[in-house]
């Protein structure tokens, strides 16, 4: 059995090389043929927010036995359930299918891939208070791929459906309660509509926000955050306001996604070409300053079989550079998922997990 996986390992290597090589010939074009959906977008009926009234349509909540959004690495404990703030979390990306635009909320492949991000990132705010993350007619990987009109098409019937699970987030976590926000990456894209949406428009509600951590996805300082509510946070005790970072060790080349960035209209109807984006460093929790690998709390190091991991303080710094890109040096070995441009997407919230851990605490405490 043991010579069996060694020889899946070997074959994945191989793999990975031969993938790596050949976007390095074709790029984003490959990854395109790989990934992008051939089918055309089949609309679907938007859900009733009633339909998150089952324990079964949520990933992680309060009363969900074995809930991912419990694990902590040796030496953290989650808060006492019922204490803290109420937290909404919006899991990444965790269809890669290019059967079907938008993913079957049973499908079990994705969903036990969300439950491992929910055990990477929104355990970080287990200390903080509740966890609430819905499952979610999310848009396919290959959705951002492509400018085609299925993927805008795809991404609103994503966020319709966090928007019913907000619904009843609000409903259970009841009127007076502090409310963390929090996402990353697609998580984070359907965030920043929420916040526009609901929170915006909504002052009573704007003041339970302790705030929104809007990370792996680029906010424009110029043309998104007069429209989303919340200011960007300035200072690590600061409440009522917004954190967003996209990691890259060094040298890093975020083209990928700034290209397609500078294409796209801003949610005050201008363009986001050559805009500065929001750039929080989680180490201080303040925008654009450095910091040393010392002030990093704890980075989380997954085990091989990704079952669980170790926390190492000290290892990772951090420092804003460019236009708000988040650059980490030459980059800690903390798993084969690097993307191209040395981006570490996957590890935005990982590499700084007791930081984040801590300054949702703080700004908890704060509130309160």
């Amino acid at each position: 059995m043991a010579r069996k996986f060694l020889y899946v390992v070997a074959a994945l290597i191989v793999l990975a090389i031969a993938a790596a090589f050949a976007y390095r010939l074709f790029g984003t074009q490959l990854m395109r043929i790989a990934m992008v959906p051939g089918e055309a977008f089949r609309d679907q009926p938007r859900v009733a927010a009633a339909i998150y009234e089952r324990p079964a349509m949520w990933l992680a909540r309060p009363d969900k036995r074995g809930n991912p959004a419990f694990w902590t690495p040796a030496g953290y404990t989650p808060g006492k359930p019922g204490t803290g703030a109420a937290i909404f979390f919006i899991h990444p990306t965790s269809y890669i299918s290019r059967d079907h635009w938008n993913a079957p909320v049973d499908d079990p492949e994705t969903n036990a891939r969300a439950e491992l991000f929910l055990r990477g990132q929104a355990s970080a705010f287990n200390a903080a208070g509740d966890i609430w993350a819905p499952r979610y007619r999310q848009a396919t990987f290959g959705a951002f791929l492509t400018s085609a009109a299925e993927s805008a098409r795809a991404l609103d019937l994503a966020y319709g459906d966090v928007s019913a699970a907000f619904d009843i987030f609000l409903k259970q976590a009841g009127p007076t309660r502090p409310i963390i926000l929090a996402g990353h990456s697609q998580g984070a894209l359907h965030l920043t509509r929420l916040l526009r949406d609901r929170v915006a428009a909504d002052p009573a509600l704007a003041k339970r926000i302790v705030a929104a951590y809007v990370v792996g996805w680029p906010v424009s300082r110029t043309t998104d955050l007069s429209r989303l509510g919340l200011p960007e946070c300035q200072q690590p005790a600061q409440t009522r306001c917004l954190l967003s970072w996209q990691t890259y060790a060094e040298p890093a080349d975020p083209s990928l996604v700034v290209d397609t960035y500078d294409r796209t209209t801003g949610f005050d109807g201008r363009t986001r070409d050559h805009t500065p984006m929001v750039c929080t460093n989680p180490l201080l929790g303040r925008p654009d300053t450095p910091a040393p690998a010392s002030a990093n709390l704890g980075t989380l190091y997954p085990s091989k079989d990704l079952g669980t991991a170790q926390i190492v303080a000290g290892r990772v710094p951090a420092r804003c550079i460019g236009r708000g890109i988040l650059a980490i040096g030459e980059g800690p070995d903390v798993g084969p998922y690097v993307l191209p441009g040395n981006n570490y997407h996957v590890y935005d919230y990982s590499l700084f997990w007791a930081n984040v851990r801590a300054d949702a605490n703080r700004r908890l405490a704060a509130f309160e």
